[in-house]
């Protein structure tokens, strides 16, 4: 499937128009700096490569990138993506800065997770956060996703190694009600991946 649908979101395949939104989205520290493997600054042609690495992907089997589009306006407001992983799909999202605290996220993620568990028949989806970025913790608390453990992960934006929370969604516990829940805050075991 090439395009999927939410009230108020279009995710489809990036297109090699869309490297300068994504450029300008992505090359915005505030952005980057959530994300492990986005540099900074991040160029035209970096989202160039990005684009073209995302069909690449599509086409081997291993990864499916989605644009996050606007229904509305068929604005380009960030991007999102499942990345095969030693049999296993990681869930990523990131959003430009002026489409943060509306929903977007948590609206495209969701989808996206639906979509790896009837379509790809995954059996778990994982995802990590930044420490310092609670905000996507929250996110995939409220999808259902469990916290594993914490360890250092490199960030190249920021250069350094950031504490990094690894979180898992079996296909059992997609969908169940719940209250929104806060990522938890007890203290922290690290290990080394």
């Amino acid at each position: 499937m090439s395009r999927l649908e939410t009230e108020r979101l279009i995710l489809r395949p990036p297109e090699t128009g869309d490297a300068e939104a994504i450029a300008k989205g992505l090359g915005d520290y505030q952005v980057a700096k959530n994300l492990a493997a986005i540099p900074h600054p991040f160029s035209l042609n970096d989202a160039e490569a990005f684009v073209a690495a995302a069909a690449e992907e599509r086409a081997k089997g291993e990864g499916y990138s989605f644009a996050v589009v606007l229904k509305e306006t068929g604005q380009l407001i960030g991007g999102c993506a499942l990345h095969l992983r030693d049999g296993r799909y990681k869930l990523n999202f990131w959003l430009a800065r002026p489409f943060w605290g509306q929903g977007y996220a948590s609206e495209a993620a969701k989808k996206l997770v639906g979509f790896a568990f009837h379509a790809l028949k995954a059996d778990t989806v994982w995802a990590s956060w930044f420490d310092d970025n609670p905000a996507s913790g929250r996110i995939l608390s409220t999808l259902g996703f469990k916290r594993l453990y914490a360890v250092p992960r490199e960030n190249l934006a920021r250069g350094t190694m950031v504490l990094c929370h690894r979180t898992a969604l079996a296909r059992e516990d997609f969908g169940r009600k719940r209250p929104p829940a806060r990522p938890q805050q007890r203290p922290v075991e690290t290990a080394i991946a």
